[in-house]
């Protein structure tokens, strides 16, 4: 990467040109309507970034808001939130995967200034998302119990948190939905848009949170279920908002019926696609499930801490992959227009933004990580497991930022395989066996399996900067 690094988005603001910066914030707020192939590029990642990290900044509120209630309950309900989560991951995959190839196809036909093709793209994306959101539901409705035993459940944990995972994994599909129409308006740099469907979802979730578990008012007391329901409730309202903006007239992406039926070409494009990069965070995401059925062979105290700690690391994380969501949209559009040297500058200055910004939240989360885990929970030995997760952790947080960013980079241009071969590498054949061997061969308990997970990111970051500066990337179709 030998481009030029331009000035940061931080130093459009001088006094002299506050008013411009402060101006440029609330066109991303209002959504944008720039050619962002054209014109400064701190500009273009400033519109871009503000609405994206506020987009994933609220997708990490559902997970904190639910442990902070939660926690409340006791340890095993904790730990079922914590296993359920981990079972998530697999839909996280689908829909991370299926969002991955949705994004890469409208971000080219946008750049390509080809409005009709991306919602072409855009249709045949949500007719695939709402097959295997069904697929993944009645799958996931039907194995509940047996899957949270399959985890490492205590027979308590099952007793009590089958019905919370049944209703998460059984509404399943809003999850997918939500990131599915959210990768499309990125795509398409529509980013204010999936702005406020998580605007929306979270409200639903923070409301109805306390009063299903707790039973305030006129609601039932449910307890850890009332999470998931709350939960499901607020993003399955959300995916059907985003479904109507995507099919009102005026965005830069408006589906209409004949985008709906099967067509073969673009179907089989975005299959291939959203295929690599399901299989890309699949590899990646199921990753954690190994690591938390290491966790649980601690107990579920040592769980519950894990769960606390690592829920703080994603509401950290997803931030930052809102800025580096913002490099995809750069390089995909960037390349559809022909420009693939603007889009390596893009990569560069938003993968320096992120290192900034990460490297002060590990800082934090060092230096105050026994108070920030003590407000999700009072048990002692808890609060010790989820703070030593944090620190741990947080040592890594500027490589992670970097890592990001070049990841988002490649899917963003298409190249979905090169991050996939990068994810089976280090967390299949280095993370897991990293953290088996510190965490029970060679007896550092948890410790070995928090230090295992910043050992693999730090070591991904730095084998993905390396291929990225090879340019495969530039020469792949989408």
């Amino acid at each position: 990467m030998t481009a030029p690094l331009e000035t940061p988005p931080a130093a459009l603001a001088p006094p002299a040109t506050a008013a411009r910066f402060w101006s440029a914030v609330r066109e991303a707020l209002h959504g944008s309507r720039q050619d962002f192939t054209q014109g400064s590029i701190p500009r273009a990642i400033l519109l871009l970034a503000v609405p994206m990290v506020l987009e994933m900044a609220l997708e990490s509120v559902f997970a904190v808001v639910d442990v902070f209630f939660v926690g409340r309950l006791g340890a095993d309900a904790v730990a079922t939130v914590g296993l359920t989560e981990s079972m998530l991951a697999l839909l996280y995959a689908a829909a991370l995967g299926l969002g991955v190839g949705a994004t890469a196809m409208v971000a080219r036909r946008i750049g390509e200034h080809d409005a009709r093709g991306a919602a072409h793209v855009a249709g045949q994306a949500v007719v695939l998302g709402l097959l295997v959101a069904l697929i993944m539901g009645a799958a996931g409705t039907m194995l509940a119990p047996q899957l949270l035993s399959a985890m490492g459940a205590s027979s308590a944990v099952v007793a009590q948190g089958t019905m919370y995972t049944r209703v998460m994994l059984g509404g399943s599909g809003t999850i997918l939905m939500l990131f599915l129409v959210n990768a499309i308006f990125r795509g398409a740099g529509d980013a204010a848009v999936a702005m406020r469907v998580l605007w929306l979802a979270n409200l639903i979730n923070i409301v109805l949170d306390p009063c299903l578990i707790f039973g305030l008012g006129p609601f039932p007391h449910l307890g850890v279920t009332g999470a998931a329901i709350a939960t499901t409730t607020g993003r399955g309202i959300g995916a059907l908002y985003a479904l109507y903006r995507l099919t009102r007239p005026g965005g830069r992406v408006a589906v209409r019926l004949r985008d709906l039926p099967f067509d073969p070409h673009v179907m089989g494009r975005l299959v291939r696609l959203s295929g690599s990069g399901a299989f890309q965070s699949l590899i990646g995401t199921a990753s954690w499930i190994g690591l938390v059925r290491i966790a649980s062979t601690f107990g579920s105290t040592v769980l519950a801490g894990y769960t606390i700690g690592m829920r703080v690391v994603v509401f950290a994380l997803l931030p930052s992959w809102g800025l580096s969501n913002a490099a995809a949209t750069m390089v995909g559009q960037a390349l559809g227009a022909g420009r693939p040297d603007r889009g390596e500058q893009a990569v560069r200055m938003t993968g320096f933004y992120n290192c900034c910004v990460l490297s002060v939240v590990g800082v934090l989360f060092v230096a105050a990580a026994h108070p920030i885990v003590g407000l999700f929970t009072s048990d002692p030995a808890v609060l010790r497991t989820g703070t030593d997760c944090l620190r741990v952790i947080a040592i890594g947080f500027p490589f992670y930022a970097y890592g990001m960013v070049v990841t988002q980079a490649f899917n963003g241009a298409g190249d979905t395989w090169t991050p996939t071969w990068l994810n089976f590498v280090i967390f299949w054949l280095w993370e897991i066996p990293l953290a088996y061997c510190l965490a029970i061969t060679l007896h550092f308990g948890p410790r070995g399996v928090f230090a295992a997970v910043a050992i693999a990111f730090s070591t991904f970051a730095v084998a993905a900067v390396l291929l990225f500066r090879r340019g495969r990337w530039k020469r792949v179709a989408a």
